[in-house]
This record gives structure tokens, C-alpha cells and sequence, in this order.
């Protein structure tokens, strides 16, 4: 007779998708990129990582390549005039943006990321885009206006004041602002997860929130009543906001 061989199932544990292993290797790799190149500090990485992850596993290759177009944006603004920066004392830490910043301006877009890949909902998709245009629209806006302007008008009162101050608009940093929206917006039409009638939605949606950035900087946060970061997620939520009551 032959011997009895206990045979005992082991349980088979679900694999990630090729997807989500595509999304984990691009992150970790545009994470690494972005703090080499000082666009972020180790903090900043790992919230950047969050955010990648999220945008790529949720909407997509070209959710990511629009997070990445922020990127370069905001990398490229804020060593424009970098020297006249630390002279107005608005200079950007040369270590990159922390985490609470990343956070601040990309946390919008990633939730709205998420819960498009969790209810498929296309709505979350112009959400999304509102949130990555107003990010690069507000960045660039003000790292334009500092590099490019000796002064300011301050949006609430149109009173004149020094470039950099919280609330102040210039007509370079304003242009500049819509311009990054709508290259924003542009790489997520070429990407196909915006159509050419839904192209001017998150562009006029981020150009609202940059307003009402602005406006509270003038405001709530030269009044120490809430932070930069605050007032940034706070810009990104408006134009969320903006987009998805336009959809």
C-alpha cells in the first residue's frame, strides 16, 4: 500500500494588480526624483508618495503625469528670482516643500482620486483636475508675482504693498497662474480624462480658488486667523468645489 499523504490547502493570498505594482514603482521613483532635486524634503517625499499613489491607482497614468506638470511648474517658479526671494525674505527653504505642504496643496485631488476609483464617478475626475490647476495656478501665481514685480495690489483693498505680501496680486503672477491651470488641464485632456467641453471647467474652477486664496491670505491669514497651508487646501477645496457644482 502506498504512504498516506496529508495534504493540507493552503489559502491563496490575493496578489496586487499589475496596476497597482506599476503605480507603487512610479511613485517610488518620482518620489526619490523629487527630493534629489530639492522640490521636496524628506517629509515632503513621503507625502508626495501618498499623493502619486493615490492619484495613479485612482485615476491613471495621466493623473500622475498631471501631478508631475505641477511639479515642474512649481520646481521651475520657485528658482525663478530665487536670489530676489531671499532678499524679500519669501524665499522657498532650499531642503523643498514639507509634507504639511504637499498635503496642503495636492490632499484635494488625491481623495478625489480615490473615491472616483472607489464610486466611478466622472464627476470626481473634474474635481480632480480643479484641484492639480488651482495647486500650479496658486504656486506659480505667487512665485511669478515675487520674481517678476517689485509691488503688489492687495485683492481686497487694491491697496499697493510689496510683492510677497499675503493677499497681493500682480498682473505677471495672475497671468501666469491661469496659464499653469490651463497647461494643467491641458495634460489631462491629452490624457483623456477630461473632454474638449469639460477643458474650461477646471481651468475657470482654479482660477476661482486662486481668487479665493488670495482673498483669504489678504484677509484670514495676515490676521494669523489661519495658516498658508491652511489657505492653500483651502483654495484647492473651492475649486473642487467649483467644478463639481459646474458638472
Amino acid at each position: 500500500m502506498s504512504p498516506l499523504v496529508l495534504v493540507i490547502p493552503v489559502p491563496q493570498l490575493p496578489r496586487p494588480s499589475r496596476a497597482l505594482w506599476i503605480a507603487l514603482i512610479v511613485t517610488l521613483a518620482f518620489s526619490m526624483l523629487a527630493r534629489w532635486l530639492r522640490g521636496v524634503s524628506p517629509s515632503g517625499a513621503v507625502a508626495g508618495a501618498v499623493v502619486c499613489f493615490a492619484l495613479f491607482a485612482g485615476a491613471g497614468p495621466s493623473a500622475f503625469f498631471a501631478l508631475a506638470s505641477v511639479f515642474v511648474l512649481t520646481w521651475i517658479t520657485t528658482r525663478l528670482g530665487y536670489r530676489r526671494k531671499q532678499i524679500l525674505g519669501t524665499a522657498q527653504n532650499p531642503q523643498g516643500r514639507t509634507g504639511f505642504q504637499v498635503l496642503a496643496n495636492l490632499s484635494v485631488s488625491a481623495l478625489c482620486a480615490g473615491l472616483f476609483a472607489a464610486t466611478g464617478r466622472s464627476a470626481l475626475l473634474l474635481g480632480m483636475a480643479a484641484a492639480l490647476s488651482e495647486a500650479a495656478a496658486d504656486t506659480v501665481s505667487s512665485e511669478l508675482g515675487q520674481a517678476l514685480s517689485e509691488n503688489a495690489r492687495l485683492i481686497t483693498t487694491w491697496k499697493l504693498v510689496a510683492a510677497g505680501t499675503d493677499g497681493g496680486v500682480s498682473l505677471p503672477g495672475t497671468a501666469g497662474g491661469i496659464a499653469a491651470a490651463a497647461l494643467v488641464s491641458l495634460v489631462l485632456l491629452l490624457g483623456g480624462l477630461l473632454s474638449r467641453e469639460q477643458f474650461g471647467i477646471p481651468v475657470f474652477a482654479a482660477t476661482i480658488g486662486m481668487i479665493g486664496d488670495g482673498c483669504m491670505g489678504a484677509t484670514l491669514e495676515r490676521r494669523k486667523l489661519l495658516s498658508n497651508n491652511w489657505v492653500n487646501f483651502l483654495g484647492t477645496l473651492i475649486a473642487t468645489g467649483v467644478a463639481l457644482s459646474l458638472s
